[in-house]
């Protein structure tokens, strides 16, 4: 059978998610094709050739990136059968359905290919109306022996985002997935509705495998896509001390909870010892009551611990935050930007961390909340979220500006220095002077340190 994998959008990197399905099936005799349409365009040819196609969906934008890709690909190809799968494929599976997919699947998603490609193998043909139904769980969190993924036909890594050294260097990347889910359950997370607060570990011959093989197709860093790499420590630490043994030249970033990163405090020196450049850590916000609703399992005070940790080890932090939420004020956001400031993480932070608004997905944990349920609106299916305003119309309006300026500014190349600092004007402005920042420091501070640190960074703009 001829199947095609697409991904729409992975955030800059060479997707897992279309290497280990595409092992999988091939082993199971299909005939596989996978496209990438964040770095080419749709190959009309293989749509009408393919009998299945499936649409990875790992996050809010692929999903929509998606949506619109799929009404071609039913235009060019009505007979193909049309699955959904990854993260977000369950979450809007009412949604998916109605646009014609007939098969949704979430979690450890490569059996159930496997399997769909087995059920439609053994199906003997006929009209759209006389499809198999779907037999596959929607969700699975089965323990899988994963399979070496087979990167082959993908586009090169150097197509890909790109690791700025902060020296003016730069480092192609590879990326690959040590587990899946996580053991929390932030209520914001989109994670929670799948896993449920558990996760799966790809084994460790497997990842080192991948990585060997992106190392030889050119990798020098690797970036780790674990919701949280520090969910399973004692698979974790073993993981990059092979590596590293292997590859002692190859860079690596991680993502890692504030919460975890107080309690294996200890490990920071293993992490950067092992080639670790830089730890992401989802803060969300400075608020502790926000960070209670959230359930983020960590306050303030513990962010600004790990600032003082990572630094002490030599590691760089990469926090990011949910910047707008209904609950975040504006003198609130001053206080962001004033801390980031006083902390000296301005270039440490992703421009488009300064605009990023709450999303509430379909299943969100935030719907637990009378709250929230009284704030939101109906589902938009063209959004794929509850749409929300801030009680007070000041807050949407200044990020709403500061979405397309942070978008205008990283498309022009613009530094992360000078994009924070029109962020800066325009919270000023947004309060019509009733309340005025202190002075920004972070440029004179560059020049009282003309010797700090390089900050490395992935060259990809967008986040979700």
């Amino acid at each position: 059978m001829r199947v095609l994998l697409i991904s729409t959008y992975d955030l800059g990197r060479q997707p897992f998610g279309l290497a280990s399905p595409a092992a999988w099936l091939r082993r199971a005799g299909a005939e596989v094709r996978c496209l990438d349409l964040a770095v080419d365009r749709l190959d009309e040819g293989a749509v009408r050739d393919a009998e299945l196609v499936a649409f990875y969906l790992p996050m809010h934008t692929a999903t929509r990136l998606a949506v619109r890709a799929l009404e071609r690909v039913r235009a060019l190809n009505p007979r193909a059968h049309l699955c959904g799968y990854g993260l977000y494929a369950p979450m809007n599976e009412s949604f998916l359905r109605a646009l014609g997919v007939h098969t949704i699947l979430g979690g450890e998603f490569e059996a159930g290919l496997v399997s769909l490609l087995e059920r439609l193998v053994g199906h003997s043909g006929g009209p759209t109306t006389a499809r198999p139904a779907q037999r596959e769980p929607l969700v699975s969190l089965d323990r899988q022996a994963f399979l070496t993924p087979d990167r082959a036909g993908l586009p090169a890594l150097s197509r890909y985002a790109r690791l700025e050294c902060g020296d003016g260097h730069s480092r192609t990347v590879g990326y690959t997935e040590a587990s899946r889910g996580c053991r929390h359950r932030c209520r914001h997370c989109p994670v929670v509705p799948v896993y449920q607060g558990r996760f799966r570990i790809v084994q460790r011959d497997v990842v080192l495998a991948d990585i060997r093989q992106q190392v030889a197709a050119g990798a020098e860093h690797v970036t780790f896509g674990d919701p949280d790499f520090f969910n399973g420590i004692g698979h974790a630490l073993p993981l990059i001390r092979a590596m590293h043994a292997e590859h002692p030249a190859l860079t690596y970033d991680v993502t890692v909870k504030i919460e975890h990163l107080l309690r294996h405090a200890e490990h920071l020196p293993t992490l950067r010892k092992t080639g670790c450049l830089f730890v992401t850590s989802a803060v969300e916000s400075i608020d502790d009551r926000v960070l209670t609703l959230l359930e983020k399992g960590h306050t303030r005070d513990d962010f600004l611990r790990v600032v003082r940790l990572c630094r002490g080890a030599g590691l760089t932090m990469n926090p990011t935050f949910v910047a707008f939420t209904p609950w975040n004020s504006l003198a609130g956001y001053h206080e962001l930007l004033a801390l980031l400031d006083e902390l000296d993480l301005v270039d440490q932070v992703a421009p488009v961390q300064l605009a990023i608004r709450l999303l509430i997905p379909a299943g969100s944990r935030l719907l637990e909340l009378p709250e929230v349920r009284d704030l939101v609106e109906p589902f938009d299916e063209v959004a794929l979220v509850h749409p929300w305003r801030h009680p007070d119309p000041r807050v949407d309006r200044l990020q709403t500006e500061l979405q397309r300026m942070v978008h205008r500014e990283a498309t022009h190349g613009h530094e992360r220095r000078e994009i924070f600092r029109r962020a800066w004007d325009l919270a000023e402005r947004a309060r019509g002077g009733e309340y005025r920042l202190r002075v920004f420091c972070a440029d004179a501070r560059a020049r009282e340190w003309p010797d700090r640190a390089p900050v490395p960074y992935l060259t990809e703009p967008w986040y979700c």
